[in-house]
């Protein structure tokens, strides 16, 4: 009786096509991260690097130039969202922005937020994502200040 390897063969190619389409093990971003204009910038309008903000609770307003702010999940060109970052670093540039208590996504487009922070000295920056909150390229991010909070 003689064998046939077809069954071997379909699965190669079924784990092939696989790995192609990303449902295999993959680290790599797969899709094309959307370009800033030259000139973008984001800033923080309030508080000050250096304010000292009594009681906690506080008002961030978000500033962006060169560039519109439009909610997750719209793709229109030279916009995106707010991402405020607290207390950490600018997290990888060219994965998506992650969503917990130190990575606040503004996803309906808000351009101000009132965060409670608790006393101590903190820092925040803001991070403009697309409408994937993945970063642009060049990214497009504040300058990091510090304020106190008593």
């Amino acid at each position: 009786m003689q064998r046939t390897r077809m069954p071997g063969v379909l699965a190669a190619l079924f784990i092939a096509s696989a790995v192609s389409v990303g449902l295999g093990p993959s680290t790599a971003h797969s899709a094309a991260q959307t370009p800033s204009p030259p000139g973008a910038q984001e800033y923080i309008i309030w508080p000050y690097d250096g304010a000292v903000i009594t009681g906690g609770k506080l008002w961030v307003r978000m500033g962006l130039r060169n560039m519109g702010v439009c909610p997750k999940g719209v793709n229109v060109p030279n916009t995106g969202h707010h991402h405020l970052l607290i207390d950490t670093d600018l997290p990888p540039l060219d994965q998506e922005i992650p969503s917990d208590r130190q990575h606040l996504h503004f996803g309906a487009g808000e351009t101000d937020a009132r965060i409670e922070l608790p006393p101590g000295k903190h820092t925040l920056q803001l991070l403009l994502g697309d409408q994937n909150h993945v970063p642009h390229v060049p990214p497009v991010y504040s300058k990091k200040i510090t304020i106190i909070v008593k």
